[in-house]
C-alpha cells in the first residue's frame, strides 16, 4: 500500500523530492522505517511505503537467513531499474552483518541497526547532494527513541523493545541488535494515546517483548494494564513461554480488551534438540504454559515458529516434535527450514541435506492446515477488525487472529464488527455479519 506525505511549510525544494522506503523483515523493522517516515514528512518530503519509481531509496535490510539478506541486495537492482540516477541508502540488519556486501554495489550510504533515528538527516543531506560517509553505528546500550511512526492502517505497531539477551545457537539477532533494551514507558503511554482515532488495534513489537522492563524489573504486564484504559484492542506481536505463569496469564484475562492471541515460539517440539538450541525450556514446560493460557481464556489463538532440518534433529527427534505440535493443538504453525548463520554457535556444526529440510517442513505445512481448520471450527462468533478488502470479501482478524472473510453491501473497511464463523476458507474463515 502506498501513502503519499507532504508538508508545504518546508523549503520548496523538498516537495519536488520522492522517497521510495523498502522494508525487509520483521514487523519491528517495518515500524522502524515508518518511524523514518514521519521524520521525512517533517522534512517536507514525499515519501512512498513500497517499491516506486523515486529520487532517493531507502532499503531497510534484513538478515534472519541467508535467504533474507540475499533479497535485501536485491532490491538495490530494483531501485536502480526504476531510477538508474536514484540515491540509494541501506540500513539495518543485513548491512550490520556485513556493509561491504552493500558498498560494492556502489550504493551512497550504508549503516547498520543501530542509529536509525539519525537516517532521516543522513538522507536529507544526500538527497541535497551533500556526500556522507557510510558510518559505523554500534547498538549501545540504551534504547534509541525515534519519531512516532506514521500510521495509515487500522491496525497500529507500537516498537516497545529492542535487542536480545538469549542467544539461541541459531540466531544471529543479537549480534547484530545487541543487548535487550526497553523503551520508556512515557513515550510508549505517548505515542498509544497520540494514535489517529481510525487506528482500533495495537500491536506491541519488539525483537524480544518479553524482556520489556520498567526500571529494571519485568513490566509487559503494567504496561498492558496503562494501555487497556484507550479502549482500542490490545494484541503481544509474541511472547516467550518462560513468562507464562498463573498470575501473568491471571491477570491479562481481566483486562477488558486484550486480544486472546499468543504467538509462543517453540522452535522444536524436541527435548535435545531445545538443548541444542539454547532454548531455556523443555516441551513439559511449554505444554504447561499452553494449559494455563487455555484456563484463562476461551480459544485462545496460539500460533507458533518451528525450525526444521536443525543440524542436531535426527528422524527421532523430528517425529518427537512433529507428535508434540500435533498434541498441543496449535492454531497455526510459522515453519522455517534451517538456515546456517556465520558466526553463530550451531553453523559449526554439519548442516542436514536440504531435501531432508524440504520434506520436513511439507510434512508439518500439511499439519498446519490441519490445525488452521480445526482451531477454525471451534469458534462460533468472533469480533472481527476488518482492515482492508480483498476482492468480493472485507477482510481482517478476530480477537484471536482468525483471519474472517466476510461479504457485504456496505463499506466494513475500519470497522470493528462482530461475524458468525461459517466455515474453514483459505488460510482462515468465511464468516458473516450478526445482525442485531
Amino acid at each position: 500500500m502506498r501513502f503519499c506525505l507532504v508538508s508545504f511549510c518546508k523549503v520548496c525544494y523538498n516537495v519536488f523530492m520522492d522517497i521510495s522506503v523498502l522494508t525487509l523483515g520483521c514487523k519491528v523493522n517495518k515500524y522502524e522505517s515508518d518511524a523514518i517516515c514521519t521524520s521525512l514528512e517533517k522534512m517536507g518530503y514525499r515519501v512512498f511505503d513500497g517499491l516506486e519509481k523515486a529520487d532517493v531509496y531507502l532499503i531497510n535490510t534484513c538478515a534472519v537467513t541467508s535467504e533474507a539478506e540475499k533479497k535485501s541486495r536485491q532490491m538495490i537492482a530494483r531501485a536502480r531499474k526504476l531510477n538508474p540516477n536514484a540515491k540509494i541508502l541501506v540500513c539495518g540488519c543485513a548491512s550490520q552483518n556485513n556493509k561491504l556486501q552493500f558498498e560494492e554495489k556502489g550504493v551512497d550510504y550504508v549503516s547498520g541497526c543501530g542509529g536509525k533515528n539519525f537516517v532521516a538527516t543522513y538522507i536529507d543531506l544526500i538527497a541535497k547532494g551533500e556526500k556522507i560517509n557510510s558510518l559505523e553505528v554500534g547498538n549501545g546500550l540504551q534504547y534509541e527513541e525515534m519519531d512516532f511512526a506514521k500510521q495509515t492502517r487500522s491496525r497500529a505497531y507500537i516498537k516497545i523493545q529492542d535487542g536480545c539477551n538469549n542467544f539461541c545457537s541459531y540466531c544471529i539477532i543479537p549480534f547484530l541488535r545487541g543487548r535487550s533494551r526497553s523503551r520508556a514507558l512515557d513515550s510508549i503511554l505517548q505515542e498509544a494515546k497520540s494514535l489517529p482515532e481510525f487506528v482500533k488495534e495495537i500491536v506491541l513489537t519488539g525483537i524480544n517483548v518479553t524482556d520489556f522492563k520498567i526500571e529494571g524489573k519485568s513490566g509487559l504486564l503494567k504496561l498492558l494494564q496503562q494501555l487497556d484504559p484507550l479502549g482500542k484492542r490490545i494484541r503481544l506481536s509474541s511472547l516467550e513461554e518462560t513468562l507464562v505463569d498463573e498470575e501473568f496469564v491471571q491477570n491479562l484475562a481481566k483486562l477488558k480488551n486484550f486480544c486472546p492471541f499468543f504467538h509462543l515460539s517453540l522452535q522444536s517440539g524436541s527435548e535435545k534438540v531445545l538443548q541444542s538450541m539454547n532454548r531455556r525450556y523443555t516441551p513439559a514446560q511449554f505444554k504447561k504454559s499452553v494449559e494455563i493460557i487455555r484456563k484463562y481464556f476461551k480459544n485462545p489463538g496460539i500460533t507458533t515458529d518451528v525450525i526444521v532440518g536443525f543440524p542436531t534433529e535426527t528422524d527421532e527427534f523430528f517425529e518427537e516434535s512433529y507428535n508434540f505440535i500435533k498434541q498441543i493443538g496449535f492454531s497455526g504453525l510459522h515453519i522455517f527450514q534451517y538456515s546456517k548463520r556465520p558466526g553463530t554457535m550451531a553453523a559449526r556444526a554439519k548442516d542436514l541435506p536440504a531435501l531432508i529440510k524440504k520434506e520436513r517442513a511439507k510434512k508439518l505445512e500439511e499439519l498446519d492446515k490441519n490445525l488452521r481448520r480445526n482451531f477454525v471450527c471451534q469458534n462460533q462468533t468472533v469480533q472481527v477488525l476488518v482492515e482492508e478488502k480483498e476482492g468480493e470479501f472485507y477482510v481482517g482478524y478476530s480477537k484471536n487472529y482468525i483471519k474472517c472473510y466476510i461479504q457485504s453491501d456496505k463499506n466494513l473497511v475500519g470497522e470493528v464488527v462482530f461475524a458468525k464463523v461459517v466455515r474453514p476458507y483459505l488460510e482462515g474463515a468465511r464468516a458473516e455479519i450478526v445482525k442485531n
